[in-house]
């Protein structure tokens, strides 16, 4: 198929967009992805929530352990207490359903238990990170299906703002953590979202060996692309889109809390090995 599509210019502008892209109905899908945070109150119906899981659980699974779980929050209370550990972001209250998405060495744990064998190997970072992995995988399948029915979304890493209340929220046992929340449910017309522009492929893409210094060029466009994009949505940034970005990474104070991960994660029974 043809790479001219209004998806692709709004993806990476108009000067940015690859040359030459094979396009199909999915990918168009995926490239007019955009993060909803203004919805209706219509609920997500249990037939939509199962084909999201259904769609999720089709997602990869390193050696099909299946290392993750996800709560489904409906509860107006819950969302409310959710919001406020997330920094008290109003889509997570005001979305009519939240997945609190969970890397998951409980059940592995049990099940081995159950069965009378070792699980010493539940204790090593490598299987904390194949959960992680997995609940993204499995997360992003999701979105992409919730897209497909009308729905919208958006990623919520403020879950890992106050990680231990979170588990104490929702119940959740030893081993159990919430790698990110997802707000769902249907978008508000009046308050639509916007495509946020990408860096382009030169960026992200390299070709047999990683390049730092080929990067540059693309970063200085992007930030361009990222300038005219705030303007648009008369988003108050202050500098470009690098100097932003190094303002999140500045040290532990710009972590929202999350500088004391690793000790969180202890708390929560993963030893980390």
């Amino acid at each position: 198929m043809s790479s001219t599509s209004p998806a692709l210019t709004a993806r990476y502008g108009a000067h940015a967009a690859p040359a030459d892209v094979a396009l199909t109905p999915l990918i168009e899908q995926l490239l007019a992805h955009r993060s909803v945070r203004a919805f209706l109150p219509d609920p997500v119906s249990d037939a939509q929530l199962a084909a999201m899981i259904a769609a999720a659980q089709s997602a990869a699974s390193s050696s099909n352990l299946n290392v993750w779980s996800v709560v489904a929050v409906r509860d107006a209370g819950t969302r409310a207490r959710l919001a406020e550990f997330a920094g008290g972001q109003a889509h997570v209250r005001d979305a009519p359903l939240q997945l609190v998405w969970l890397a998951d060495l409980a059940r592995l744990r049990r099940i081995a238990a159950q069965l009378g064998r070792p699980s010493a190997g539940l204790d090593y970072t490598e299987m904390f990170l194949t959960g992680v992995i997995d609940a993204a995988l499995a997360a992003q399948n999701a979105a992409a299906a919730a897209e497909s029915l009308g729905l919208g979304t958006v990623y919520i890493g403020g879950m890992r703002n106050h990680p231990q209340e979170v588990a104490a929220l929702l119940a959740l046992p030893p081993e159990v953590f919430a790698v990110f929340g997802m707000c769902v449910g249907t978008p508000d017309p009046a308050r639509p979202a916007a495509v946020k522009p990408r860096p382009p492929q030169s960026v992200v893409l390299h070709h047999e060996r990683y390049r730092e210094d080929a990067q540059d060029a693309g970063i200085e466009a992007y930030n361009a692309a990222m300038a005219r994009f705030y303007d648009a949505q008369k988003m108050n940034v202050h500098g470009s889109w690098a100097v932003h970005s190094a303002k999140r990474v500045a040290g532990p104070e710009s972590l929202s809390g999350r500088d004391r991960l690793v000790e969180a994660l202890h708390a929560l029974g993963f030893k980390l090995s």
